[in-house]
C-alpha cells in the first residue's frame, strides 16, 4: 500500500491478498526462517514473533484481561483460525508489565534483544510513553491500546494506538450540547494530575469552539461533596463534565443527586467497563456518559465476530475490547504489507482503514490517531442492576481530535 493512500480492507480482501504474498513477506520479516531442506534461496516455512506486553496483573490487570481476550480473538479471526499466514506461523510472546513502566521497558528490551520488532499492548499511559519511547530508540513498531493519553498520539513515527485517545472523550462530551459556542460547561473533578488533565482538555477542546470552561476542583482528600455540588449549581452552567476516580466516587455521585444537580443540569461523564455499571446508586439513570464501548453498541459482523469469540472463551467483551481486536488486524496487515521492514510496516499502517468492532476505522496518517465512531448511552434499571443503552452514535470525524503537530 503506498503512503497516504487510503484503502477499505474487508476480512475477505485482507486475507485473499495474504495468501498472495504472505509467504514471501513474512519470510523476510521473520526473526528466525527455517527453510525447506534443499531449499537453496531459503525461502519455505517461516515464523515471525509479535511482543505483547500488557497489564496481566496490577492495578489495571482487568483491562489487560480485556485486551489479551480480544487480540486472541482478533488473531484468530485475521488469520481465518490457523495462526498462520500464507503457512508463515504468527508467534505471541506476551509479558506483564503489571501498570509499572520499568517493568515494561525491561520487557521490552529483552523483546527487542530477542529480535522481535513488533509490539503492542498497554493499559497504561505512563506505560505506553515509556514504551513509545523504546520503540523511536530501537526503530520497532509499537501499537499502544487502551492506554488513553493524548501524548501518545504523535509522539513518533514508529507509535500507533489501537484504541481511542481523551480527546475523543471530550469531543463526544461536548455532542450532548446543540451548540457549544457560547455555553458555559463546569468540569467537577479532582484537584491531581487526572482531573487537572481533563479540564485542561475540554478548556482545550470545547474552549476551543467558544464554549466558556469553570473548573470546580476538588481536594483529592475531600470526603464532604454537599459545597462543591451547591458551588456547581450556583454557577448555572449549560452543562457539567465530571472525570473522578477512586473510592469517593459514591459519595460524590450521591452529593451531586441528593443537590439538585442532576436534576437541573445535564451532567456527562464516561461510561468504564462492566465493573463499574453499578457504581452511581440514585443516579444512574439521570447521568448522560460518553462511551468508547460496550457490545450492544456497534451492530456490525465483526463485533459479532468477536463478542462470540471471546464469549467462547469464557470471557465477556467489555470497554477495551476493540483495542485489542484491533490490534490484532493492524499486526496482520503491517507484516503482510511490511515485509518485515518497520518501515514499510509504519506506511503500510498509515492512513490504513479497516472495519473494526466499532465499524469503520482509520489510522490517520499524519499523527497515528485512530478515527472511530463514539456513544452516547444511558445506564437504565435491569432487576438489581443497571446495563447501558445505545442514545446515539457519534460520527468519528465529528470527534477526531486535532491533528498532533
Amino acid at each position: 500500500m503506498v503512503k497516504g493512500t487510503h484503502m477499505r480492507v474487508s476480512k475477505k480482501l485482507l486475507l485473499g491478498s495474504m495468501a498472495v504474498t504472505a509467504a514471501l513477506a513474512l519470510a523476510a520479516c521473520a526473526p528466525s526462517v527455517t527453510p525447506d531442506d534443499g531449499d537453496a534461496e531459503g525461502e519455505g516455512l517461516a515464523e515471525v514473533t509479535v511482543g505483547i506486553v500488557t497489564s496481566e496483573s496490577g492495578p489495571l490487570a482487568g483491562y489487560g484481561t480485556q485486551y489479551l481476550d480480544a487480540f486472541k480473538a482478533g488473531l484468530d479471526y485475521a488469520t481465518d483460525g490457523t495462526g498462520e499466514v500464507g503457512g508463515t506461523v504468527i508467534n505471541v510472546e506476551y509479558r506483564d508489565d503489571a501498570g509499572d513502566p520499568d517493568k515494561a521497558v525491561t520487557a521490552v528490551k529483552e523483546l527487542i534483544g530477542a529480535g522481535v520488532n513488533i509490539i503492542a499492548g498497554t493499559a497504561s499511559s505512563g506505560v505506553a510513553l515509556a514504551v513509545a519511547e523504546q520503540a523511536a530508540q530501537n526503530q520497532v513498531l509499537y501499537i499502544s491500546g487502551p492506554a488513553a493519553a493524548d501524548a501518545i498520539t504523535g509522539i513518533n513515527e514508529y507509535t500507533f494506538r489501537s484504541g481511542r485517545q481523551s480527546a475523543q472523550d471530550v469531543a463526544t462530551a461536548g455532542t450532548f450540547l446543540d451548540d457549544i459556542d457560547g455555553k458555559t460547561i463546569a468540569v467537577f473533578a479532582q484537584d491531581n494530575a487526572f482531573g487537572q488533565g481533563n479540564a485542561a482538555a475540554v478548556e482545550a477542546i470545547l474552549g476551543a469552539q467558544g464554549a466558556t470552561v469553570t473548573p470546580v476542583l476538588v481536594a483529592e482528600d475531600a470526603t464532604e461533596f454537599t459545597p462543591f455540588a451547591q458551588q456547581v449549581l450556583a454557577g448555572e452552567p449549560d452543562l457539567v463534565f465530571v472525570a473522578w476516580a477512586g473510592a469517593t466516587s459514591g459519595a460524590m455521585w450521591q452529593a451531586m443527586s441528593q443537590q439538585g444537580v442532576l436534576d437541573a443540569i445535564p451532567v456527562v461523564t464516561g461510561l468504564g467497563d462492566a465493573a463499574t455499571f453499578g457504581a452511581y446508586g440514585e443516579a444512574s439513570e439521570k447521568i448522560d456518559f460518553l462511551n468508547h464501548y460496550f457490545s450492544g453498541a456497534p451492530d456490525n459482523d465483526v463485533n459479532t465476530a468477536m463478542v462470540e469469540a471471546i464469549e467462547a472463551g469464557g470471557g465477556t467483551a467489555d470497554l477495551f475490547s476493540p483495542d485489542g481486536f484491533n490490534a490484532a488486524i493492524m499486526i496482520v496487515h503491517a507484516i503482510e504489507q511490511g515485509q518485515g521492514d518497520v518501515d514499510a510496516m509504519v506506511d503500510a499502517l498509515e492512513g490504513f482503514e479497516f472495519e473494526g468492532p466499532k465499524g469503520a476505522m482509520t489510522v490517520r496518517e499524519g499523527d497515528h490517531a485512530l478515527i472511530q465512531e463514539m456513544y452516547q448511552v444511558k445506564l437504565v434499571a435491569d432487576g438489581g442492576s443497571f446495563v447501558p443503552e445505545l442514545v446515539d452514535t457519534v460520527a468519528a470525524d465529528a470527534v477526531a481530535p486535532a491533528e498532533a503537530q
